[in-house]
């Protein structure tokens, strides 16, 4: 049995990688492995912009990631940074920053990537998509 953790740097309408990512995680809360947590850096960040809206014909990418949260308890982890820089803010720094509102789904948390690194002390593989 071995412990994962996954790092999804694609956003969630540019490419095939995000979504494979997360039937990745489905399959290993499915099996005797464990998930660590999923961390979100550069595009991957827009997996957590609650506002992104999908045709009704469309897998819904955001929803689906916190569903995984909400039965698995798979922690979703951001990079505080790089999601700042793509518009992705959560509630505290759009008060710090004087922002009228904010975007942060809120199954997602806002990390630095030292917390990121010690993740990864506590997973045996992490696998980027």
């Amino acid at each position: 049995m071995a412990s994962f953790s996954i790092l999804v740097t694609s956003s969630p309408y540019s490419s095939q990688n995000a979504y494979s990512a997360y039937r990745f995680a489905q399959a290993i809360v499915n099996s005797s492995h464990t998930l660590a947590g999923v961390f979100f850096y550069c595009d991957g960040t827009h997996n957590a912009n609650r506002l992104s809206a999908f045709p009704s014909d469309e897998f819904n990418l955001v929803q689906s990631w916190a569903a995984l949260k909400t039965h698995y308890q798979v922690p979703l982890l951001l990079c505080v940074t790089a999601a700042l820089k793509r518009g992705v803010i959560n509630e505290q720094d759009a008060k710090e920053l004087d922002l009228d509102s904010h975007n942060l789904h809120a199954a997602f948390d806002s990390i630095g990537l030292g917390e990121f690194a010690m993740l990864q002390g506590q997973t045996d593989r992490l696998v980027q998509f």
